[in-house]
């Protein structure tokens, strides 16, 4: 085609192209406005900010807590080992919008995958950071898949099992 420039690939991602339009830098100021830096360009962001991966899509704020912590839930009986971390809200829309609205999280901060229990049961939750704590009961954790994926508890922190590579 005359006139218009050739295709080239974007290196983050082959099927867009590199230059950026004004459409996809609204998006990106939308993005970091979601995010609530209030800032257009993440790169010039201060103090709190300043401790906040940059990223092309935005920014992630830097997780809390890490894999292998024990954490209990903020408003609910629970506790638990993380054992995976999203930097945002990756879970379904629908997911989300069955939590009630008064104390629904924010999607803009780190989730986490717990190996969780209760005095009742085990189970796999998705907890939001702001709604985890430190569990400094110095409990070990009785779910069973905890030695699935842990070598062991040790200085209040599981070790994560060394994986062989695929």
């Amino acid at each position: 085609m005359r006139g218009r420039a050739p295709y080239r690939p974007n290196r983050a991602d082959p099927t867009r192209p590199a230059t950026q339009t004004p459409e996809s830098r609204y998006e990106l100021t939308t993005v970091y406005s979601f995010l609530g830096t209030g800032l257009a360009d993440p790169a010039t962001a201060t103090g709190h900010y300043a401790n906040q991966r940059r990223t092309m899509m935005g920014t992630i704020r830097q997780a809390k807590f890490q894999i292998g912590d024990m954490v209990r839930h903020r408003i609910f009986p629970f506790r638990g080992v993380i054992f995976d971390v999203d930097p945002v809200f990756a879970n379904t829309e629908e997911w989300w919008l069955a939590i009630p609205e008064e104390i629904r999280p924010r999607k803009d901060q780190p989730f986490y995958h717990l190996l969780a229990e209760n005095e009742e049961t085990t189970y796999v939750a998705y907890v939001s950071e702001q709604n985890l704590l430190p569990d400094e009961s110095g409990r070990p954790s009785k779910h069973p898949d905890v030695a699935e994926l842990f070598a062991g508890l040790e200085n209040g922190r599981y070790t994560p099992r060394a994986r062989a590579a695929n």
